[in-house]
């Protein structure tokens, strides 16, 4: 049987040179065929190499992101939807997902900002949040509602979690603040700009007037909360942000320093009705609880509470 070649969502990103955002946009769409392997979306050759023909311009548009023709607040035609975000959770909500409804999800691994600014345009449909806003103290809301400006949307809580420090075993620099991020000698690994993550990093140095220029490694960005603390455990840095189940994951230490709300957003209209009903009684149910609740490090009180629900 011959080889049969395949591409991943980043694979063909990196070859169109085009964000994995507007991919996405043309499988909901219909235009770009895909099949899964598991929970991962791969791209036939042929059928890229079609799409390639197909699309092919003389001008300067090629392979650009497509022109939002859609009205506002509607999943696109396809029963395709996107959630957008990294915890593991996420793939159950979207399990649960296809299960009661005829829809199949597809999984964005963007982190909040950028997810919340992909939703303003249109290319997602579940965006999920932990963002820190250190004026008001509160997580998600400031953000939505400066960004989804002119958008009617829900907010509801998927799960609570402790965020903090990442340290080698025994924590050798005695972390125990945000502030210490400021002694001499200490090497940070940092996540990438729009992660929650940064957002929380950033806040925290502000907040405690710690300039990054001063740390040593701010610029060395992750894209997961695995690699950063993979970092700090081989060695190439001393200490990161992120969750508490990631270190248990990696073997080193955690210094809890903040509970962060993890929460989803969904925008209102007549065509996402159904699934806003959806994705409540899931939240709710015990059923879905039950299974988070047993993965550990998860906090679901108030898991299926709407924090706003506009107009």
């Amino acid at each position: 049987m011959p080889k049969e070649l395949s591409y991943t969502i980043e694979e063909v990103s990196q070859l169109l040179k085009v964000s994995k955002l507007t991919l996405y946009d043309l499988v909901k769409k219909g235009e770009l065929p895909v099949f899964r392997v598991g929970r991962q979306m791969r791209i036939d050759a042929n059928d890229l190499d079609t799409f390639i023909h197909r699309e092919k311009r003389t001008d300067s548009t090629k392979f650009q992101p497509p022109v939002r023709e859609l009205n506002k607040n509607r999943i696109k035609d396809s029963a395709v939807i996107v959630i957008s975000g990294q915890d593991f959770v996420l793939d159950i909500l979207g399990k649960y997902v296809e299960k009661r409804t005829s829809f199949k999800t597809l999984r964005s691994y963007t982190g909040s900002l950028n997810g919340l600014i992909s939703m303003y345009n249109e290319e997602c449909d579940i965006v999920s949040l932990h963002m820190f806003d250190g004026d008001t103290g509160e997580y998600n809301l400031p953000y939505t509602k400066k960004i989804l400006v002119g958008y009617p949307y829900v907010l509801l809580n998927l799960l609570s979690r402790k965020a903090g420090l990442y340290v080698k075993k025994g924590n050798p620099f005695n972390l125990t603040s945000w502030g210490d991020l400021n002694q001499d000698g200490i090497t940070i690994v940092n996540r990438e700009k729009g992660s929650g993550a940064r957002i929380l990093l950033d806040e925290q140095l502000r907040l405690n007037e710690i300039s990054a220029r001063n740390i040593k490694g701010y610029d060395h960005e992750e894209t997961n909360h695995l690699s950063v603390a993979s970092a700090v455990a081989s060695g190439h840095a001393d200490v990161g942000v992120g969750i508490e189940k990631v270190a248990k994951m990696a073997g080193i230490d955690f210094v809890p320093l903040i509970t962060e709300r993890y929460d989803l957003v969904i925008l209102k209209s007549a065509k996402t009705e159904h699934l806003i009903s959806v994705v409540k009684k899931i939240l709710s149910s015990s059923e879905f609880q039950s299974e988070v609740h047993s993965l550990g490090d998860y906090d679901i009180l108030n898991t299926g509470t709407v924090y706003y629900d506009s107009f």
